[in-house]
């Protein structure tokens, strides 16, 4: 484990050290199986937000899709990264803070892929609030969701029942499998999850 100097996973500069050194344990360096299935049966074009999307590789397969993809992330040192390497689609690459950005258009889906598990603990009611906030009934929260205990992370696991707990007032779970191609740092602790906003 190299030594880095910011220990705060809230701030930009956390990110950032860990994007300059190379130092991203939880990039597949691809796009996930599960999403890829995912479009596939849903070919129908989505409007969609990936927050925290470090590199980006799963704007470039969405926007393939002919899906309306925007990816943010409040490090400018992984809004490089994924512009760097994303060619034509690096101008939906933007530079925002999840709570603050403002969708120009209503979104049909969030993506979710290693952004809940790199916030602390008390930060995920903030996170599902701006979720529901994000979605307007039937929109859909899908993606990959780490559970486990690692108070020490990132990444920081979540229970089951805590998931369940933070998702339901606004969220039902209508889709569920297995992930076969894990990272090390996530192997046998993420499932594929689609959540629908309800209302209310």
């Amino acid at each position: 484990m190299p030594e880095f100097a910011s220990r705060d996973p809230l701030a930009p500069a956390f990110w950032d050290e860990r994007f300059e050194r190379d130092f991203t344990p939880w990039d597949l360096k691809g796009v996930p199986q599960g999403l890829r299935d995912f479009i596939a049966r849903d070919p129908a074009p989505r409007t969609v937000l990936i927050p925290g999307c470090g590199n980006g590789y799963e704007l470039a397969c969405m926007m393939e899709a002919g899906w309306d993809a925007t990816a943010i992330d409040f490090s400018p040192a992984a809004v490089s990264r994924a512009r760097a390497q994303l060619g034509q689609w690096a101008p939906r690459v933007q530079e925002a803070d999840f709570f603050k950005w403002q969708p120009p258009g209503a979104l049909d889906l969030v993506y979710e892929r290693a952004f809940l598990c790199a916030m602390p603990p008390a930060m995920w009611p903030q996170v599902a609030a701006r979720w529901a906030q994000l979605l307007a009934p039937g929109g859909l929260l899908a993606g990959f969701f780490f559970f486990g205990a690692s108070p020490k992370g990132p990444p920081f696991g979540i229970a089951r029942g805590a998931l369940e707990a933070l998702l339901t007032p606004h969220f039902a779970l209508v889709e569920e499998g297995e992930v076969a191609d894990s990272l090390p740092v996530f192997a046998g602790l993420e499932r594929w999850m689609v959540w629908e906003r309800v209302a209310g």
